[in-house]
């Protein structure tokens, strides 16, 4: 007996066009998968250097070190410059408690923005793939019966196509829920060292402006 070839493009080729789209829309779920992971762990690598960044200056108390790109930095200190006349302490305070914790947590709005797709990815894939194959031993199961023989050659190839999809589905799935967790993972980490940060800086810029 032949070797069976079961390289992605002759799984495609022999497969019923269902299980095709199948297939296509596994790929397309992996290639969006990772295009997401890349993309998040380069903005994760910036904002940690950001969030350090910050961090130093709050504790230090020098707002020449403060990152005015990224989280905010540019916008506090216009709070700081830009403040109403008569303004008491406590609005003050307030304000800039509100432009500070504001623009934070609008970044890493921005930031975390399409993360939940890896999470629809890690979940939906391997059903997606399941239903491939369920089709596709369907569709071998009445190749054979139109065949009338049952031997192993005739039944093995279909088989190993239809369960093809589960495997490509798990292939998609895995990574997108590895990644999912770590990146949500550190997202949350960096909200918490953001929270932590963000008194500090507060009473900074409040001391740093006009009375």
């Amino acid at each position: 007996m032949p070797p069976i070839d079961l390289s992605l493009t002759a799984l495609y080729s022999q497969a019923s066009g269902l299980v095709q789209a199948v297939l296509l829309t596994l790929l397309g779920c992996s290639v969006l998968c990772w295009s997401i992971i890349l993309e998040k762990a380069l903005l994760l690598v910036g904002l940690s250097r950001q969030t350090r960044a910050l961090e130093l200056a709050a504790g230090n108390g020098d707002l020449r070190s403060l990152p005015v790109v990224g989280l905010g930095g540019a916008l506090a200190i216009d709070e700081v410059r830009d403040h109403p006349p008569g303004e008491t302490h406590v609005e003050r305070h307030a304000r800039l408690e509100r432009a500070v914790t504001g623009a934070m947590a609008g970044k890493l709005l921005k930031a975390e923005r399409r993360l939940p797709y890896l999470a629809t990815i890690g979940s939906s894939a391997p059903f997606i793939g399941l239903f491939g194959t369920v089709w596709g031993i369907m569709h071998s199961f009445a190749s054979i019966a139109q065949a009338n023989d049952t031997s192993l050659a005739v039944v093995a190839p279909g088989i190993a196509e239809a369960l093809s999809t589960t495997a490509i589905g798990l292939a998609a799935a895995i990574p997108a829920s590895i990644a999912y967790n770590k990146l949500a993972s550190d997202f949350q980490g960096l909200s918490r060292r953001l929270a932590l940060a963000a008194p500090r800086l507060v009473r900074l810029l409040d001391a740093k402006a006009v009375p």
